[in-house]
């Protein structure tokens, strides 16, 4: 396996600069999309594929975008795709999950490089995706899905072998997750599922249950053009368990490319790229490494949701959004200088989703506190989650997580020295009403 430390992508130009990237989705830290294409001379159209966005997404930042399109259904398709082309794009981008298979579509049309539509769907259900694995012959979880309790118990039961995860079919951030150890926890994991909606306000009208995937998770970072991938990062989730069998995020530890199982989790993702046809942009994939081999959970066709730029790119010497803006503005040079590489840490580095007991509304952020987290050697920045008026509950998942750290140092045990001081001043950032 080939390493690289990844130059920064140059400033691209065989295209004129005022062409824009059209960004389907913007939520959360897209606005890094924006920055690596304005760096290569070309402004953002953002396109919104519902009709207000989504409330649980931090929202797209107007102010980032020359132009915003809203096409939240297929009424509005051709009229989006005409304005589009009247623009001509340099190339449409997911910003976050929910934009996937809008952005396949406007690509597609467009004559653009993108992953195209035939397994649009497979690369947002999660049963679809998997089934997509099992035709290609790669290892994957036992599943089935059902729109009711009952069926999801009776699968559950005749296979007699617990535990088994129920989760929704399209979701992220570990939302409505259950590993269930009896019929009855099934059932009303199940239960929970079907009478609510997705973090992406979609209503839940199937529920999914899978062979529980014993063993280690990792996630599996990626950039693609014309199907030639480069492996951007490997970080492992450490997790604890909470009431009721949900697992939530403690730490995602960056590993050395070169330390097992580092080469057979790039080995099998690649596979997974190719079953699921994620041949151009980034990808972010959640691969268990079971006793047998490793195990997709998951893989999205856009970046890393806690990707932040400066923070990768002093660790890993460039980031995801970067490379995502070479590889479609020049992907030739991406596949001859990245294809088939891995990437090459300079530091030991780990995001840390503090966790918290506090359950109120929040009266006001002592940024104080903030200030004494940030100025711990390792701690290179904070990202303070909630603020005044919002309510504050005990973390059961990734989005009621109030901080999240990224650290980097010299090693793993510097890193969990500072984190054993965090834990003594975290549940202080916040004062209660």
């Amino acid at each position: 396996m080939t390493t690289s430390t990844a130059p920064a992508p140059r400033a691209a130009h065989p295209v004129p600069s005022d062409r824009p990237v059209v960004i389907v989705d913007g939520y959360s830290n897209a606005s890094a999309l924006v920055s690596a294409f304005a760096a290569a001379g070309h402004p953002a159209v953002h396109v919104l594929s519902t009709a207000e966005p989504r409330p649980a997404m931090i929202p797209p930042r107007a102010e980032d975008y020359r132009e915003s399109l809203v096409c939240p259904d297929a009424s509005a398709f051709e009229a989006t795709v005409a304005r589009l082309a009247a623009l001509a794009p340099v190339a449409v981008v997911a910003g976050q999950e929910p934009g996937v298979p809008l952005a396949d579509a406007l690509a597609e049309r467009l004559g653009l490089p993108g992953n195209g539509t035939a397994l649009s769907a497979a690369r947002r259900d999660k049963f679809r995706m998997i089934e997509a694995l099992r035709a290609a012959g790669i290892r994957c979880a036992e599943q089935f899905k059902a729109d009711t309790a009952e069926a999801v118990v009776g699968w559950a039961r005749a296979r007699a072998d617990y535990p088994v995860v129920v989760k929704p079919l399209s979701s992220a951030s570990s939302d409505n997750v259950y590993i269930c150890h009896d019929e009855a926890e099934v059932e009303s994991a199940a239960h929970r599922v079907l009478a609510g909606t997705s973090m992406f306000a979609e209503r839940n009208t199937e529920v999914l249950v899978q062979s529980f995937l014993p063993g280690t998770e990792y996630c599996v970072d990626s950039v693609s053009a014309d199907g030639h991938s480069f492996v951007a990062a490997v970080w492992e989730y450490e997790k604890n368990v909470v009431d009721g069998g949900r697992k939530i995020y403690d730490r995602d530890v960056l590993r050395d490319p070169d330390a097992e199982p580092v080469p057979a989790l790039v080995a099998y993702v690649r596979r997974v790229l190719d079953a699921l046809g994620i041949r151009h942009g980034a990808s972010h994939a959640e691969v268990i490494m079971t006793p047998q081999g490793p195990a997709l959970v998951e893989v999205g066709a856009r970046f890393n949701g806690a990707m932040q730029p400066d923070f990768y790119d002093h660790v890993l010497g460039t980031n995801p959004a970067a490379l995502v803006a070479r590889a479609l503005l020049e992907p030739e040079d991406f596949a001859r200088r990245f294809g088939g590489r891995v990437y090459r840490p300079r530091l030991a580095a780990a995001v840390y989703e503090s966790p918290t007991a506090l359950d109120g509304v929040v009266d006001s952020v002592d940024e104080s506190v903030v200030d004494r987290i940030a100025a711990l050697p390792t701690v290179h920045s904070v990202v303070v989650r909630s603020a005044p008026g919002r309510r504050i509950r005990p973390t059961v998942d990734l989005l009621s997580s109030p901080l999240r750290l990224f650290m980097a140092g010299a090693d793993q045990e510097e890193l969990r020295r500072d984190r054993e001081v965090v834990d003594t001043l975290k549940d202080r950032v916040y004062r209660l009403r």
